[in-house]
């Protein structure tokens, strides 16, 4: 596939740019060249590859959920501007 003018003018009229014609002329250049650059990698010899699904080997290490450091309801409240004996009060949100 080449990047030809007409295909220049339908991307800036769906990218909303006004360019220039030496922009158009540099931008179809590099698009040209970047689509050289992917058509290189069919050259390359892909078979029994599997297919990267990680960047890396690593695994996670999930650590079992421990209540720890707990506070008790009482102390948690005891500096609540407004609160009743379970709960925080707060404005009400709509």
């Amino acid at each position: 596939m080449k990047i030809d003018k007409s295909l220049i003018s339908r991307i800036e009229h769906l990218a909303r740019l006004q360019l220039s014609d030496t922009e158009r002329t540099q931008i179809q250049g590099d698009l040209n060249n970047i689509l050289e650059m992917v058509s290189k990698l069919d050259e390359l010899n892909t078979d029994g590859i599997e297919p990267l699904v990680y960047m890396s080997d690593t695994v996670n290490s999930f650590r079992p959920d421990e209540v720890t450091n707990q506070v008790e309801r009482s102390d948690a409240l005891k500096n609540a501007p407004d609160s009743n004996e379970q709960f925080f009060k707060v404005p009400r949100v709509m």
